[in-house]
């Protein structure tokens, strides 16, 4: 059941990737290669306790930083950071899964291709203008939903996603009043995570990468004379 649930979150992810892997690199930046992969990275990523509730990642080198409720877990990944969402485990609820990420990649930002969207809109916020689209989908009782931001950043487009899944009632016994407890709990937690999702990507800013040694002014050594 577990490698069921983590199949069904990867293909999410999977699926938006796709339109961003395998495009023609856009104008050279700063700290990336020319195959579109970041280099190594030479800028640790920075975590600051912005407040009780907020810690601010900051990774220079892709050249972004956001705010996030200090209870999420990051996890650094060669092109952006993924955050797994605490689930209260004393409420009664069958969501298993909620995980945020940020993706960045040369290329035109695309959304991946599905059947039903629930909702599009365009939203503005600190001087960004982000695409969003949000979706859900029900498949052998489990219940998935998603929301998805894209920003163009001239040849280099970030990608925010928010996945949630329920499992199935039956999974864990509920019936009766406890089956109406635990759906009004899963819709409780998963608008929490979403509305924390959407505020972290509001606070979304861009990040000056390091610069490298401009080598018109460097002289070059002279080799040995044979």
């Amino acid at each position: 059941m577990k490698k069921t649930i983590i199949a069904a979150v990867v293909v999410v992810l999977v699926l938006a990737g796709i339109y961003l892997i395998g495009r023609s690199p856009g104008p050279s930046v700063p700290s990336m290669s020319d195959s579109g992969l970041p280099t190594p990275s030479v800028v640790p990523v920075v975590e600051t306790n912005t407040s009780g509730k907020t810690t601010q990642y900051q990774n220079a080198e892709l050249g972004f930083s956001v705010n996030y409720p200090s209870a999420w877990e990051a996890d650094n990944q060669n092109t952006g950071v993924t955050f797994v969402m605490p689930i209260d485990q004393s409420q009664v609820s069958t969501v298993a899964t909620l995980q945020a990420a940020v993706d960045v990649a040369y290329g035109k930002c695309a959304f991946p291709p599905v059947t039903t969207v629930n909702d599009r809109q365009t939203v503005t916020a600190g001087g960004n203008t982000f695409n969003m689209i949000s979706m859900s989908n029900n498949v052998q009782g489990r219940s998935y939903f998603n929301r998805m931001y894209s920003l163009q950043h001239g040849s280099i487009c970030y990608l925010f996603t928010f996945t949630s899944v329920a499992l199935a009632p039956e999974s864990k016994n509920l019936t009766g009043s406890n089956l109406t407890q635990a759906q009004n709990n899963n819709k409780a937690i998963v608008s929490t995570a979403d509305s924390d999702f959407t505020n972290m990507v509001k606070s979304f800013t861009f990040v000056q990468g390091p610069a490298g040694e401009d080598e018109t002014q460097a002289a070059p050594a002279h080799s040995p004379q044979h």
